[in-house]
């Protein structure tokens, strides 16, 4: 998928799909299985199945998944999509404050560089915090130019403190902390190439979203307008209450949003989406102009496998 295209003028264009999703407990955790509560459980081979069939229908250049358990699950998944005919031959994944739920990236294009940065800090209700999952950043080439993919998983709603419910207090001061991080790299975002995205556990107008899409008169980046096959937006769904939000995004920065394919983005509906996981995946293109006719990448480097 990456390169081909032709625009007027003889100029090469590369075009780049990248996808988000959770994956929900790709790893042992506690869960209900034939009705069944179950503890330390893996997560069930039909699920799996369903799962695999997801990403293959995607198929995403690069795919930033959310909820992955440590590496072996990892390569595990690697390895059983190259059997069903998808190979991801880079891989990476974030070692961070949680230890069973990971950010990780499958990829078909080699690695720039990898970094993680578990090393957040903010303050919260007086005291030092820290970005539970950290941030995961990957760089990667589309026609001999550089593209950054961050890869994030805000902290989830469930929490005992009564004077931050739902822990939306603990996800701002993630989002300030991520965002201070980003334009820190891309001090003038509109020209900057990169991408974040993951689950914020958070909808559109909250104060997380807002603070990683503009800093004052600062746009910072522009979520993609993603819908399914039926225009709906939701990408998770808490089947105990049966409550259905949006809390995945893809978030672009000015520039590769305005490289969006004409088709955009979309949130993926197919088969198998219901019994692979409670998130939906969401999915962009972006195609950009050719820069030069060296189209190559230099190979992986970093914590990628």
């Amino acid at each position: 998928m990456l390169g081909g295209a032709t625009l007027s003028g003889g100029a090469s264009a590369a075009s780049i799909t990248v996808a988000t999703y959770n994956v929900e407990n790709y790893g042992t955790a506690d869960r209900r299985v034939d009705n069944v509560y179950r503890q330390d459980y893996p997560k069930p081979e039909t699920a799996k199945t369903a799962l695999r069939a997801v990403i293959r229908a995607l198929d995403a250049d690069v795919l930033a998944l959310q909820e992955m358990g440590p590496a072996g699950y990892l390569s595990e998944l690697q390895r059983d999509l190259q059997a069903e005919g998808l190979n991801y031959p880079y891989k990476t994944l974030a070692e961070a404050g949680d230890t069973e739920r990971h950010l990780a990236v499958l990829s078909r294009i080699p690695f720039r560089r990898v970094q993680v940065h578990d090393n957040l800090d903010f303050r919260y209700f007086g005291e030092p915090a820290r970005v539970k999952r950290g941030l995961l950043e990957v760089v990667v080439a589309v026609d001999g130019a550089e593209l950054t993919l961050f890869m994030v998983h805000l902290r989830s709603r469930f929490t005992d403190r009564p004077d931050d419910p739902n822990a939306a207090t603990f996800r701002a001061g993630e989002a300030k902390a991520i965002r201070d991080f980003v334009l820190g790299r891309f001090p003038d975002p509109v020209f900057a190439r990169f991408i974040i995205m993951g689950d914020f556990n958070d909808t559109r107008n909250s104060k997380a979203l807002r603070l990683l899409t503009r800093r004052g008169s600062t746009i910072i980046a522009v979520p993609a307008r993603a819908v399914d096959r039926n225009g709906e937006a939701w990408t998770y769904c808490y089947s105990k209450e049966d409550a259905y939000s949006r809390v995945d995004y893809i978030l672009a920065s000015p520039a590769v949003m305005s490289a969006a394919a004409a088709e955009g983005a979309h949130i993926y509906d197919g088969p198998g989406v219901g019994d692979a996981s409670d998130h939906r995946p969401v999915v962009i293109t972006v195609k950009f102009p050719g820069r030069s006719s060296d189209n190559a990448a230099t190979g992986p480097s970093g914590k990628n496998g």
